[in-house]
């Protein structure tokens, strides 16, 4: 059976094609073959990115690092990068939502970082305060003492004669009455509150306690007031109205504040530059 076969491949291995196949593959693996003995480039380790490693090991373990730490530091950012250029060799950033999304976090924070290196003036901030009023306006403070009389049966809340009783007794001139004898005693609050801020107020009673805060006046035992908790008599200490800051006195928040806002100004301008270089077609939806 071989000699019927040999020259049949004989004369299959003499046409041109078949010669121009065989030699164009050997010349292709010879060439893959070297190539990939080939350098892709060179890895360069700058003195600056040595630092860098220096002063990150530095920060997470609080001491610089050891000699030998350090080679190894390199070390690795030598394979991390070399693990890096071989990964986008072969496409491997194309198409990753988790890479998109961090090279979009890393232009935003080249531009958060050039607005931070920005310093407003006073002026700045007080046209920023100016322009946000209701986000700095300083509450209305209370100082008060309450008596809770509660809101079940038998607490009297709903006892008027009661209560007037009671009113006219922590009323009365020379009243040596304790409040602390009188109602029922409630974990959650105070019998007394010193400069508590009306969103405070709100928070621990409700809004309706609050606002029957606002039109008493220092001085006399009032009541009944309602809160969530029932009924109450309350004697206004001290109010101090609401106000307008000054600048010095919340410079950190308006600092904090207006940054955030350049932040989000830059990121959107920048996101606009970027749009217009490019042409963009949508589907309809």
């Amino acid at each position: 059976m071989v000699k019927p076969v040999l020259p049949w491949l004989r004369r299959w291995l003499a046409e041109p094609l078949v010669q121009f196949v065989v030699i164009g593959g050997g010349l292709f693996a010879v060439h893959a073959a070297v190539a990939s003995r080939e350098p892709l480039g060179t890895i360069h380790v700058s003195r600056e990115q040595v630092q860098g490693l220096a002063s990150r090991f530095s920060r997470s373990w609080q001491r610089p690092p050891s000699r030998r730490e350090l080679q190894g530091l390199v070390d690795d950012w030598i394979r991390e990068e070399a693990a890096v250029r071989e990964a986008r060799r072969l496409g491997l950033d194309r198409d990753d939502m988790v890479v998109r999304r961090r090279l979009r976090q890393k232009l935003e924070f080249l531009a958060e970082a050039e607005v931070e290196r920005r310093k407003p003036l006073d002026g700045d901030l007080r046209a920023w305060l100016q322009a946000h009023q209701e986000r700095y306006r300083l509450d209305a403070r209370y100082s008060f003492r309450q008596i809770a009389l509660g809101s079940g049966p038998g607490s009297g809340a709903g006892d008027t004669a009661r209560i007037r009783s009671l009113l006219a007794r922590l009323n009365a001139a020379g009243a040596t009455v304790d409040p602390s004898s009188i109602g029922e005693p409630l974990l959650l609050l105070e019998p007394r509150y010193d400069q508590l801020p009306r969103r405070e107020v709100e928070r621990l009673f409700g809004q309706n306690f609050a606002k029957a805060l606002a039109s008493q006046r220092p001085g006399p035992w009032v009541g009944p007031v309602p809160s969530g908790y029932g009924q109450h008599l309350v004697q206004i200490e001290a109010i101090t109205a609401g106000r307008m800051p000054q600048v010095a006195e919340v410079r950190e928040q308006l600092l904090r504040d207006w940054l955030q806002d350049q932040q989000q100004r830059q990121r959107e301008a920048n996101d606009r530059a970027r749009l217009a270089r490019y042409r963009i077609e949508r589907p309809t939806l």
